[in-house]
């Protein structure tokens, strides 16, 4: 069951990379076109500068997931790293239920607003601005079960500690 997990959990990371690279790679693009046309053709676009800004919103809300993946987003650890290991894996699976809390109101309210802006569009690329909204509920989403896991493998880690020994929690 833990290798089909890990397969699962594997492909899905890999799909959330490779959309994330081809967002990237398409935000610069899109910017690139708009300084070539704006300096060398002395003519302005007018959808991609705001397409450009739609798009670094959603590489923001989906790279999230993966930076908790990477544990690359700013921790102060200086009294957990030193606590015994049932106090540190106690404070981690603490820590992931107030992020877990944190994005669950985050997706509520954008839900909100996503209803409240569906019939308000982008005034460059004509599309509704809900589907900016929809970046903070599927961004905090996949944050949210990513944190469920780690919470999961922090309470595995009190309870077995010699289970968990050399893994980053």
């Amino acid at each position: 069951m833990n290798k089909k997990k890990n397969k699962i959990v594997d492909i899905l990371d890999k799909i959330e990379e490779n959309v994330l690279v081809i967002m990237f790679m398409s935000m610069v693009a899109i910017i690139f076109f708009q300084v070539i046309m704006r300096f060398v053709f002395n003519n302005s676009l007018v959808w991609s500068e705001e397409l450009g800004k739609f798009i670094f919103v959603w590489i923001s809300w989906l790279g999230i997931s993966i930076g908790h993946r990477k544990g690359e987003h700013i921790k102060i650890t200086i009294l957990v790293d030193r606590l015994p290991h049932k106090l540190r894996m106690l404070s981690v699976a603490i820590s992931e239920l107030i992020l877990i809390v944190i994005c669950l109101i985050t997706m509520y309210y954008s839900v909100l607003m996503m209803g409240i802006q569906k019939s308000v569009p982008y005034a460059g690329i004509k599309i509704s601005t809900s589907w900016g909204y929809f970046a903070l509920v599927l961004g905090c989403g996949l944050f949210t079960l990513r944190a469920i896991v780690y919470f999961f493998e922090a309470i595995r880690g009190i309870k077995n500690p010699n289970e968990l020994e050399g893994e980053e929690v």
